[in-house]
């Protein structure tokens, strides 16, 4: 969410942010309903002091005629805001719902583009492997060595299900160890989180009202399925004033998370690239209202995941993301992308943002800072490792003549 006064005095830069973003929002409408509800506040506001001035003015009254007089009065203009207030309502909840779709600005410097195709690649890493023997697919590898049960288990779930065995089961949490222990050895505070959480929680990250589609509603008990504890730990503090020398907050979400994907039938379905449930380590960082500050975290997250990769010996590459592809909150966005030797390609794993303030606003999180003025705090993501999605690229770079996985030094004691 952007600041109204932002809005109010950059209307043709916010315009051209929502045009840039793919965004349909109608500013205009917006200005126009924030100023019929400022005048409908400001009305309300006038007709309580008259009501307040006049309650105390009966107590010096003398006469019981004065006294009638002044109480009827009161009656009147309580009666004028009985009528008001539902139009209040009505036009807090129209200016609410168009707010909350209100872009983030992007930054400067950020590609203009409508797609992943207008990407721009600003970093590569590794030596694309070179094999002298006929290389099978993550899925082949599987069922080979029986680690995965694909088949099976979709007469259970359905499809895009699956279901890790064996050594293809200790591989995926040996992942996710590993994970968690470079977070925690960076300074994060590693945390679990439930899969679940209320509309309100996705609000505040900017999934909804946008989204909707993509996410699991349990209806009876009016909760739904977390596709990333971005959405529990971006409400973490909600409504709270954060102690300035506790900032910057590093935190480390491990969740079991659910996507629909809704909308991408018939592509990506063939193994582990894009399911339905998986597990996430999630690194997520409020930080003090600095630009500065928060492309310093921004960075610092994209080197913790370049660092886990290039130790996990996989070849990627980072592009910066377009306008039309970094999403509705986003100030800037990197992803990274692991190379896939059957599909002769780079696929994305991890996705890196800075917010800003964008988060905070919607979830009411602040700071005071050292002058003593009230701050909205800065939020930065970014995927540390999810699985199973991960083990594709792993398994395949590292696959052996005979059908086996090379298992990358640094996962071998967990193995």
């Amino acid at each position: 969410m952007l600041d109204i006064n932002f809005i109010r005095e950059n209307v043709d830069i916010v315009k051209t942010a929502a045009s840039e973003k793919g965004v349909n929002v109608d500013i205009d409408q917006l200005l126009i309903v924030d100023k019929n509800l400022l005048d409908i506040k400001r009305q309300l506001q006038e007709l309580q002091e008259q009501k307040n001035k006049n309650a105390k003015k009966i107590k010096t009254l003398k006469t019981q005629q004065e006294r009638d007089e002044c109480i009827g009065l009161g009656r009147e203009i309580g009666q004028k805001i009985s009528k008001l207030k539902p139009s209040v309502d009505e036009l807090q909840q129209t200016y609410n719902g168009i707010m909350y779709r209100v872009p983030n600005i992007p930054a400067i410097d950020a590609p203009r583009g409508e797609s992943e195709k207008d990407n721009v690649v600003v970093k590569k890493w590794g030596d694309l492997p070179q094999f002298d023997f006929q290389i099978l697919d993550h899925v082949d590898i599987l069922n080979k060595n029986n680690w995965a049960d694909f088949e099976n288990v979709a007469k259970v779930a359905g499809t895009r299900s699956y279901s890790l065995c064996n050594k293809g089961l200790l591989l995926e949490w040996a992942l996710l160890r590993f994970a968690m222990d470079k977070l925690i050895k960076e300074g994060f505070k590693v945390m679990s989180f439930p899969s679940f959480a209320s509309e309100s929680a996705f609000m505040g990250t900017g999934h909804f009202p946008t989204g909707r589609d993509q996410v699991y509603h349990i209806e009876k008990d009016d909760k739904l399925l977390t596709g990333t504890s971005e959405v529990s730990m971006n409400g973490l503090h909600q409504g709270k004033i954060i102690n300035v020398d506790d900032l910057p907050l590093l935190y480390g979400g491990f969740s079991t998370c659910f996507r629909r994907e809704a909308g991408s039938a018939g592509k990506d379905v063939r193994g582990l690239v894009r399911v339905h449930q998986f597990y996430k380590v999630e690194q997520f960082i409020f930080c003090k209202n600095d630009p500065e500050e928060s492309k310093i975290w921004h960075n610092k997250l994209l080197a913790i995941s370049e660092q886990m990769l290039q130790e996990l010996e996989i070849p990627y590459q980072i592009v910066e993301c377009c306008t039309g592809d970094m999403g509705t909150g986003k100030f800037r966005m990197n992803d990274i992308e692991a190379w896939i030797p059957t599909q002769n390609r780079y696929r994305e794993t991890h996705s890196c943002s800075t917010l800003h303030t964008w988060q905070a606003r919607r979830t009411n999180t602040r700071y005071r800072d050292q002058d003593g003025n009230v701050q909205f705090c800065h939020t930065l993501n970014n995927t540390a490792i999810a699985t199973p999605r991960l083990l594709v690229p792993l398994i395949e770079n590292h696959q052996t003549r005979d059908g086996d996985v090379k298992v990358p030094s640094v996962l071998e004691k967990y193995l």
